[in-house]
C-alpha cells in the first residue's frame, strides 16, 4: 500500500506553532508518511513587525527553514494539515489569506477527497484553542476536504489538546509543548496519515 503524502502548511509568529507543527510531522512520518513543512508568509510590513520583538527575527530565519506553500504542495497532497496561533479565536490572517489563495484547484475539483485536519498554540489556557480549530472547518468543508479530528482515539486526547486537533498552551513566553500537548499533536499527524493512506488506497 502507497504512503500518504502530508503536507502541513503553518503560520507561526514566535516559534509555538511551529514547535506544534514539528510534533506533527513526527507522527505522520512515524505513520510511513512522506511529510512537506511550509510556513505561510507575513502580510504585513516591517513597520508593523518591528512593533513586536523578535517577529521579523523569527520570521527570517523560519523562511529560511520552510519554504512558502504552493499550489503544487497542495496539489502533491492527500493530506493537509493546516496550523495556527490564535487571532481572537480565529485563524491567523497569514494562514487565511494562503487557504483564500486555493480557489483556483477548488473550482478545478482538486481538492475534493483529500483529507484536512487542523491544530493550535495560544497563549491562554482558554485563548480560543478550539473556536480557532473549529474555524478552519469552514473553509475545509467548501473546498471538499474530508475533515479528520483527534477526537479521543488516543490516551493522551484526555490529558491535553481537543477532540478537534492538536493545541498548545505557549503562554506569555512561548513554552514549549509539555509532554502530553506533543502527544496528542503526535496522535494528529498519525491519525491523519493513517485516514489518508486508506482513501488513497481505496481509489
Amino acid at each position: 500500500m502507497a504512503s500518504a503524502n502530508v503536507l502541513i502548511v503553518f503560520y507561526s509568529r514566535d516559534g509555538s506553532t511551529e514547535k506544534m507543527a514539528n510534533l506533527v510531522a513526527e507522527g505522520a512520518k512515524a505513520e510511513g508518511a512522506e511529510v512537506r513543512l511550509r510556513r505561510a508568509r507575513d502580510i504585513v510590513g516591517p513597520d508593523i513587525m518591528a512593533k513586536v520583538p523578535k517577529w521579523a527575527e523569527n520570521a527570517a530565519r523560519m523562511n529560511a527553514e520552510y519554504p512558502a506553500p504552493t499550489d503544487a504542495d497542495v496539489e502533491w497532497a492527500d493530506a493537509v494539515i493546516f496550523g495556527t496561533p490564535t487571532r481572537f479565536g480565529n485563524a491567523a490572517a497569514e494562514l487565511k489569506a494562503f487557504i483564500d489563495s486555493l480557489g483556483g484547484l477548488w473550482f478545478q475539483g482538486k481538492l475534493n477527497g483529500k483529507v484536512g485536519s487542523a491544530f493550535t498554540s495560544t497563549a491562554s489556557p482558554h485563548g480560543g484553542n478550539e473556536t480557532t480549530i473549529t474555524s478552519l472547518y469552514n473553509p475545509l468543508a467548501h473546498l471538499g476536504f474530508i475533515i479528520v479530528p483527534t477526537g479521543y482515539a488516543d490516551p493522551a486526547a484526555f490529558k491535553a489538546g481537543t477532540p478537534y486537533g492538536a493545541s498548545h498552551v505557549a503562554g506569555q513566553n512561548a513554552s514549549p509543548p509539555n509532554e502530553d500537548e506533543a502527544a496528542v499533536a503526535r496522535h494528529q499527524g498519525r491519525r491523519v496519515a493513517q485516514v489518508a493512506k486508506a482513501l488513497k488506497a481505496a481509489k
